[in-house]
């Protein structure tokens, strides 16, 4: 089994280019939704504590299956840990023996990202030139630079509580050649926005924007509400939008659909790319993607990077782990103890 470290995925990155790469993991995200019928899907298996969650997401297609372990702890920085962390397993469905075991930290950050950039490219008008993010956390400039995939932005507004925050984010984006603007306010970083990304980390409902605020045809990305009892936006906000999720029977659940009635869902995010319903109809209108995360983009960037270790520009890069038992006889399980017996009364 091959066993993709960071390390090793950062590699990855250094070779190919963290441009063309992201490119790729839209790609293969797109295709995915468009077929999303050949999916097995289910909502992820979340266990709460009253401090943060851990969750198992699996998902499969009729030749790999995957899952994600992942968790959500806000209060993780200040112990000097991540608020999200993440590993994923890729396997072979005819034998179910697993193919790939890896880091999935940063890919949740590139495949959430990619999510964003997808949504967007049915949801906001295609002259969106100016980015609002609310929370400059660890998730903020993946955002940004895949979103740089679809649009031709030119300005970036950003809001945190934290400053610190705000500051490594300016770091990180200055000499990306768009404009930076950094806000002392929600209301001010979102005013004339023709993009909002909302990646807050705080487990409790929130109201971070007012209906006032907004101007006519923003399109709105929330994904920081994604347990139940997290969210981001009031009901006046999300009684003015056209709404869009990823799974129904997840997002019913969790972010801000579940302040909502399945009456104010507009559609699945599948429905729009594979042009079952149309996505943005006017200028005019609001729109939301309610971004909670599910399984079906975990499938995606790891299959897409099972893909890239087998090509020989990558194929050293992995370490290959006897994780499954090698018997000459299947059936034989036992041969392994009875080698280590006979080993011991060697020494002895």
């Amino acid at each position: 089994m091959k066993i993709l470290s960071v390390v090793g995925l950062c590699e990855i990155l250094s070779r190919m280019g963290s441009e063309l790469f992201f490119q790729q993991a839209l790609r293969h995200l797109e295709n995915d939704f468009s077929n999303w019928r050949h999916f097995k899907k289910s909502p992820r298996h979340a266990t709460l504590y009253p401090f943060g969650v851990i969750e198992l997401m699996p998902c499969s297609d009729d030749e790999f299956y995957t899952f994600k372990y992942v968790n959500g702890h806000p209060r993780n920085t200040k112990q000097g840990k991540m608020c999200v962390v993440a590993f994923g397993m890729l396997s072979d469905v005819q034998t179910g023996y697993p193919l790939l075991l890896s880091e999935m930290t940063l890919l949740t950050a590139i495949r959430s990202a990619a999510v964003t950039a997808l949504g967007a490219k049915y949801l906001a008008r295609s002259n969106s030139c100016h980015l609002a993010i609310i929370g400059t956390g660890a998730q903020s400039e993946f955002q940004c630079l895949m979103l740089r995939q679809q649009f031709p932005l030119t300005k970036l507004s950003y809001y945190d509580l934290d400053k610190q925050a705000m500051n490594k984010f300016e770091n990180n984006m200055r000499g990306k050649n768009i404009f930076l603007q950094a806000c002392d306010s929600i209301e001010a970083t979102v005013g004339d926005a023709d993009i909002i990304v909302t990646a807050t980390a705080a487990k409790s409902g929130n109201d971070l924007i007012r209906p006032e605020w907004l101007k006519k045809g923003v399109h709105i990305h929330a994904m920081g509400g994604d347990c139940p009892g997290k969210t981001e936006l009031g009901r006046a906000v999300l009684k003015n939008c056209k709404i869009v999720v990823e799974y129904a029977e997840q997002s019913l659940d969790e972010g801000e659909m579940q302040q909502m009635q399945t009456t104010d869902l507009y559609g699945e995010l599948w429905e729009l790319v594979s042009g079952a319903l149309p996505g943005r109809e006017n200028d005019q209108e609001t729109t939301l993607l309610d971004a909670v995360g599910f399984a079906l983009e975990d499938f995606s960037i790891l299959k897409l990077v099972h893909e890239l270790t087998e090509h020989p520009d990558y194929s050293d890069i992995c370490v290959n782990s006897a994780i499954i038992p090698d018997l000459s006889d299947p059936k034989n399980l036992y041969s392994l103890i009875s080698q280590i017996e006979a080993n011991h009364r060697k020494r002895l």
